[in-house]
């Protein structure tokens, strides 16, 4: 192994060590901040799990969030923590699944439109649930989980995606979505079988985001369905990998991280137009960096030995 990489890893050991200890010493609104960036690092790296190498663009990551919220707010009382998260996994996976297989035959707009369909659907289907059979809107969650529990278990999220995100990167999975994202047909004549490697990391990638949403539950103490399925965190997420780079691991987080910084100063300061700016800031995102901040990046680096060579 290059000493390069030996101290890329002690670095990366000591930089998590680091961010565990975080709680100690971390007041209430940095330790709240840290968790918002936490829970969007591990949305947007889970969305670009997906929509980076297929280049499926899906809005239904709010979708999963509230299921995963709404798992919590209902069985939290009655099941122990673990159990808990363990059915809303399964729920999250199914629910994929379902959708994956009867839906991953669209592209393009139409499974844009699909996707924001589809947590739309599931909004109004909770909304029914709660109206008609429960007879209230919303639901208090009381679970004994503090935020430094949150905090914790978003930091071991993030981990898992990126280690998973890793291992799928370098397995004969990882290089099937490479070619499904460059050509389908060619994809298909090559022996891949396209659907299922399309709904399996589709189901993974829900998962992550079925799991967010069931983590972040308690934070709120009181949920419903405006809230658990609010459409504007599947718009913040896709903002964030595009602005750091979806075809990269490690893209999303880059944009995750000053995304959030940045509608957390809109929200605080401009309640009322923050969505307005948000829009702006998409559509900026799309026209300026088609391929987000790491294609910048690596543009420059190629670059640079290129412009070397051609000096006499």
């Amino acid at each position: 192994m290059r000493p390069a990489h030996i101290a890329a890893g002690i670095a990366a050991v000591a930089g998590l060590v680091a961010l565990a200890l975080l709680p100690l010493y971390a007041d209430a609104y940095h330790l709240s901040l840290s968790i918002g960036l936490l829970q969007f690092t591990v949305l947007a790296t889970a969305w670009g799990l997906f929509s980076g190498p297929t280049r499926y663009v899906s809005l239904a990551t709010t979708a999963f969030f509230g299921v995963g919220a709404y798992t919590v707010a209902v069985l939290g009382e009655l099941l122990a923590w673990p159990l808990v998260l363990l059915i809303a996994v399964a729920i999250g996976a199914l629910m994929a699944v379902i959708v994956g297989v009867s839906t991953l035959r669209l592209s393009g707009l139409h499974f844009v439109i699909f996707t924001f369909g589809l947590a739309e659907l599931v909004r109004q289907l909770v909304i029914w649930y709660e109206v008609n059979k429960t007879r209230v809107l919303g639901r208090y969650v009381f679970v004994d989980i503090t935020q430094s529990d949150i905090y914790w278990q978003l930091l071991g999220l993030a981990v898992a995606v990126f280690a998973i995100g890793w291992l799928i990167a370098r397995s004969r999975l990882g290089f099937a979505l490479r070619i499904i994202g460059e050509d389908e047909t060619v994809a298909r004549h090559c022996g891949i079988n396209v659907t299922f490697a399309k709904v399996a990391l589709f189901a993974i990638s829900a998962i992550f985001m079925t799991l967010v949403g069931a983590i972040m539950a308690p934070r709120w103490t009181y949920i419903e369905p405006s809230i658990a399925f609010n459409p504007t965190i599947s718009f913040e997420v896709v903002i964030m990998a595009l602005l750091g780079g979806a075809h990269r691991l490690w893209g999303p987080a880059v944009g995750a991280i000053p995304l959030t910084l940045l509608f957390e100063f809109l929200s605080a300061r401009f309640p009322s137009t923050s969505t307005l700016i948000i829009g702006i800031v998409f559509l900026l995102i799309v026209y300026a960096l088609p391929s987000g901040v790491v294609g910048l990046w690596e543009r420059a680096r190629w670059r640079r030995p290129a412009a070397q060579g051609e000096q006499p």
